[in-house]
């Protein structure tokens, strides 16, 4: 590396991705500390700024074409419970029997990125979702008692990733990844009118204006969002009489 020339290292993140970008700062970072660099090639500020594709939610669609393909029932049941309860990849391939509240129809579960946050203010509460029918029927056919998914949630989440793209590119499904359920609960639960609180508790991303306005010291119980989605499409919720949020 003590060769390369800044032009020769501009030249090539041009041409690379934002992987390419991510990793030659961590190999150039690491050869500093290590002292193998006597000062770095390309100073951090003249490293193009990274520039991530757009995100964007997976569609009905997208999501019923999966399930028709996917021949494995741990697999299918995995993606069904994303769809429907919008966690990420990670919780939902690690939850067990006991997040599942049977007699008060709740799941609950301590969300990784949560966890230190949650360690630092005991206020901040684990979101209890309460399930409709939809979540019952996947649940029933999961083990009664460990783990849901009891070889998924032992494979690296790069894995499964890699997986579920293999899938969508066999189908012809682009621009998706798993975290795209999470976009993809966000825009339905939007689309329906689900309440912004229940929406931000159950994702698990309260920030504190939202926590100290609403939540308060008290754990909230949301409703499932396919159920409010039924409630919606019966027109006994009038969503014309909810206040529309920006």
């Amino acid at each position: 590396m003590l060769s390369t020339t800044p032009d020769t290292l501009l030249a090539v993140l041009k041409k690379g991705t934002v992987s390419t970008n991510a990793f030659l700062r961590r190999i150039q970072n690491f050869a500093l500390d290590m002292g193998w660099l006597p000062w770095p090639v390309l100073r951090k500020k003249q490293f193009p700024k990274v520039r991530f594709r757009p995100k964007r939610g997976i569609t009905e669609e997208e999501h019923l074409m999966i399930m028709e393909a996917e021949k494995n029932p741990e697999r299918r049941d995995f993606y069904e419970l994303c769809w429907l309860l919008g966690g990420s990849q990670g919780d939902i391939a690690n939850l067990t029997d006991e997040d599942i509240l049977w007699d008060d129809r709740l799941i609950c579960y301590n969300r990784k990125k949560m966890f230190q946050r949650m360690q630092q203010n005991p206020n901040l509460k684990s979101p209890m979702i309460k399930f409709g029918k939809k979540i019952e029927g996947v649940l029933k056919r999961r083990p009664a008692k460990g783990p849901l998914f009891p070889y998924l949630c032992t494979v690296r989440s790069g894995d499964r990733a890699t997986e579920f793209k293999q899938r969508c590119d066999g189908l012809g499904i682009k621009g998706v990844s798993l975290h795209s359920y999470r976009y993809g609960w966000a825009e339905r639960a939007r689309k329906a009118h689900y309440p912004l609180r229940c929406a931000q508790e159950n994702l698990g991303q309260n920030s504190a204006a939202v926590h100290r306005a609403y939540a308060k010291n008290a754990a909230v119980i949301t409703p499932s969002l396919d159920e409010w989605e039924e409630l919606v499409a019966k027109k006994i919720i009038d969503i014309d009489k909810i206040p529309k949020v920006a």
